[in-house]
């Protein structure tokens, strides 16, 4: 089994350090590591498109890092760094929770589907608090994740896309898989207004918000009570029945927009308007 392995903490966190190790362990294994330079926590997909990108080869650790984004990093090496096709791709450990609202900003779970789209099973990992408390046993909880998948033939089979959150537990006192649903976020915190020393305002992105939504089944209900939560995720952001509804209210089919402009044109707001331009 080949896999793909990136992040967004950058090459040198110990996150993704600690699951390269964990995944070359499983037999039959070739792990390549392919992942930013810096931490690019939150850029989600983000592409680099008006800068040229660079792969440079680590003296520290061996992997290959990127100056760009997560999915820079996985577009680059599926694209033309790799002469061969992953099996799996891989992202993480992130340094903290990836749940609920959390995946649309993630580097981490855009790492994994930059991975997805290209038509390849992917997985993204967390630890659900920060500072790699239990990183040793999330690595191995992650590794056995994998191990379970290949076992049960789901690598190599149709792409899907997993988003998995890991407590920061002994592997010991870990509960087993939990399938949930995402939970959700109470809005952000304020920005963090401060003066430069030119006395220029400037602005930091305030914490996360809560959880609002932590009801049973959800990831943020499975991780408090010990589990790893395990999320399928697809890429697909149409509200279904928000189109049903849109459709039978505004009844768009009826008239062409030639039409509507004319009949805007007709109204009365809409005739002093013309008259005010002629």
């Amino acid at each position: 089994m080949k896999i793909l392995l990136c992040n967004d903490d950058g090459y040198l966190a110990p996150g993704i350090v600690a699951l390269a190790e964990a995944l070359a362990a499983l037999p039959h294994t070739q792990v390549e590591v392919v992942a930013p330079e810096h931490n690019n926590s939150a850029k989600s997909n983000a592409l680099t498109l008006n800068a040229p990108l660079y792969v440079h080869n680590s003296a520290h650790n061996g992997f290959r890092y990127v100056n760009g984004t997560p999915a820079d990093c996985v577009h680059v090496a599926l694209t033309g760094l790799l002469d061969y096709r992953p099996d799996l791709v891989v992202s993480g450990i992130n340094n903290g929770a990836n749940m609920g609202d959390d995946t649309i900003y993630s580097g981490t779970v855009g790492a994994a589907m930059e991975g997805y789209l290209f038509g390849i099973p992917s997985l993204a990992f967390s630890l659900v608090d920060k500072d790699w408390d239990q990183l040793s046993a999330a690595a191995q909880a992650a590794a056995g994740v994998v191990a379970q998948l290949r076992q049960q033939d789901w690598i190599g089979a149709a792409p899907w896309l997993l988003n998995v959150n890991i407590p920061n537990l002994p592997l010991t006192l870990l509960k087993p898989l939990q399938w949930c649903r995402l939970g959700r976020r109470h809005a952000a915190e304020r920005v963090i207004c401060q003066k430069n020393p030119r006395g220029e305002t400037m602005y930091w992105i305030g914490a996360s918000g809560a959880a609002s939504d932590a009801s049973p089944g959800t990831d943020f209900h499975a991780t408090a009570n010990g589990h790893v939560a395990i999320t399928p995720l697809h890429v697909d952001l149409t509200d279904h029945q928000g189109l049903v509804d849109w459709r039978a209210r505004m009844q768009l089919d009826s008239f062409m927009a030639g039409d509507l402009l004319e009949q805007i044109a007709l109204t009365p707001s809409g005739a002093a308007q013309q008259r005010g331009q002629a």
